[in-house]
């Protein structure tokens, strides 16, 4: 099988399996519990929890809350500061946020959405012109759209929505660039969401990084884990698997990015022109590649690579009932349900995106000769 749907979800890295399989044997305990076992889980999870603030270049302004995923991170930074006046957004944000904000409208807070340009990253001048309109809360903009690989420069967005009014709380959904792209988080980014299972770890955590001075609201109330903020016993295997796979890709960052970078090339290099048409540009995160096939439907293209062994995706996996992608359409794409996503990881080789490509060319010529009679 040739996995090209990395953006959805991953294939757990057997070596973080393996060195974190005692937690799911002899050290089983419970992280809150005070005799030996249950305090030494409790400093795997601090080990894990400073590992993540570091591999961002964070230092004692923040911590690191963990949760069940990066959807969970997303609704509890915006139902935490979005409580009243205005929420800004983009319109290419991940479900996760949109969602939230459209529920935002329904608590009675006026939300308000950023344009996109062609690639899917947001108009950052509209952007800053919605927050300079006043009475902003809060504003979040996706790191990496999950669509077509856009990256946004949160760190210099932060920064231009701080110099209008340095109260705004800024969050940013880090899922698609966590443990991928190389960057620093700047101090003018109060609250981050990264999530396990994009980078090779497992479903079922995440973590919402946090300025300590923010008062952080918990969505779900207990047992006080997490400091309060989270409660429920801590899944320590899961955050240990999310441990070493960051370690893994924080190790060969540098490397694997431009393995992927090369991988995407060959990818755009042999598809047919003819036949697809290109979302993602050069500006895009390497490990997203988004297309259309050209008057035929993306799903349809998709379940024939299955029979070749190829798995791409047609879209965000979130939101894969919807014919048409709205953040596809915000790009100006409209009506179209001719898109396939291809979403890379550094263990791939060329020799397998080549076939790939191949199959997808010879995919989607089939179709559309099938179409014209």
């Amino acid at each position: 099988m040739i996995y090209l749907d990395n953006a959805a979800t991953t294939k757990p890295l057997p070596s973080a399996l393996e060195r974190a399989a005692r937690f799911n044997g002899e050290n089983f305990f419970n992280p809150s519990a005070l005799y030996r076992g249950g305090l030494e889980n409790g400093k795997e999870i601090a080990d894990a929890r400073e590992f993540i603030l570091k591999s961002l270049s964070l230092g004692r302004d923040y911590e690191c809350i963990f949760t069940s995923c990066g959807s969970e991170s997303d609704n509890q930074a915006v139902f935490s500061f979005a409580k009243r006046g205005v929420a800004v957004t983009s319109a290419g944000e991940h479900a996760a946020v949109y969602k939230s904000f459209l529920e935002l409208k329904n608590r009675g807070v006026e939300v308000k959405f950023a344009p996109l340009k062609a690639n899917g990253a947001v108009d950052v001048k509209a952007l800053c012109d919605l927050v300079g309109e006043g009475n902003v809360r809060f504003v979040s903009v996706v790191h990496v759209n999950n669509e077509t690989g856009a990256v946004n420069d949160v760190n210099a967005i932060a920064e231009s929505v701080k110099k209008i009014d340095p109260s705004v709380v800024f969050h940013s959904d880090g899922v698609q660039a966590y443990g991928k792209l190389p960057f620093r988080l700047s101090p003018h980014i109060d609250l981050y969401s990264v999530s396990a299972h994009k980078i090779n770890a497992l479903k079922g955590t995440g973590a919402l990084i946090k300025r300590k001075n923010l008062a952080l609201a918990p969505l779900i109330f207990g047992g006080g884990q997490e400091g309060g903020l989270r409660s429920g016993t801590e899944n320590v295997f899961g955050i240990k698997v999310f441990e070493y796979a960051a370690r893994e890709k924080f190790e060969n960052l540098p490397a694997y990015y431009e393995k992927v970078r090369s991988l995407n090339e060959t990818m755009k290099s042999a598809l047919d022109g003819v036949l697809f048409e290109t979302i993602s540009d050069k500006d895009c995160s390497p490990y997203i590649l988004s297309v259309i096939a050209k008057n035929v439907k993306g799903e349809v293209v998709m379940h024939m690579l299955e029979n070749f062994g190829v798995i791409v995706g047609n879209g965000s996996a979130c939101s894969s009932k919807n014919r048409f992608s709205r953040v596809i359409e915000a790009c100006g794409y409209k009506n179209n349900d001719g898109v396939i996503r291809l979403s890379f990881n550094p263990y791939l080789t060329e020799e397998e995106i080549r076939y790939a490509a191949e199959k997808l060319n010879e995919s989607a010529f089939k179709l559309a000769k099938v179409m014209k009679r």
